[in-house]
């Protein structure tokens, strides 16, 4: 049976909505406070306080350590979708994604005010960082 592949390239959106907002950052050589890159209970308190201040609504949260020297991986569920976030302290590396729905109202400026905390969290030299709209 040969394997369908869906194409949405072309695919009109099935209602006048404003799109998604799918924000992606790799923060290479941050320069931040150790504790930002190991500190699994920190980092969930700092992640929760900015999704509040962004005016996003947090739902559940998990983090977890990578033991002695390892990085956090995390999740913060928002009612308008989600941030993640995962640290490599032995590469100065961060990576982090908010991707928010407009479904009741556009919550494109709270994504980016989220997403900007947290980049000035963490201070890259090298920040890559890429926005795409999204169904």
């Amino acid at each position: 049976m040969p394997t369908s592949i869906l194409n949405l390239k072309n695919a009109p959106l099935q209602t006048p909505k404003l799109p998604g907002l799918h924000l992606i950052g790799d923060l290479f050589e941050c320069s931040c406070e150790s504790n930002r890159m190991f500190d699994a209970e920190w980092i969930a308190h700092h992640c929760l306080q900015l999704v509040e201040d962004a005016g996003l609504t947090a739902i559940a949260h998990v983090f977890h350590p990578f033991g002695e020297g390892g990085g956090v991986t995390g999740m913060v569920i928002l009612a308008e979708s989600h941030l993640s976030l995962h640290t490599w302290p032995e590469d100065g590396l961060v990576t982090i994604d908010v991707y928010v729905c407009n479904y009741s109202t556009d919550n494109r400026d709270k994504a980016r005010r989220l997403f900007d905390a947290l980049i000035h969290t963490y201070a890259p030299q090298n920040p890559r960082t890429f926005s795409i709209d999204r169904v």
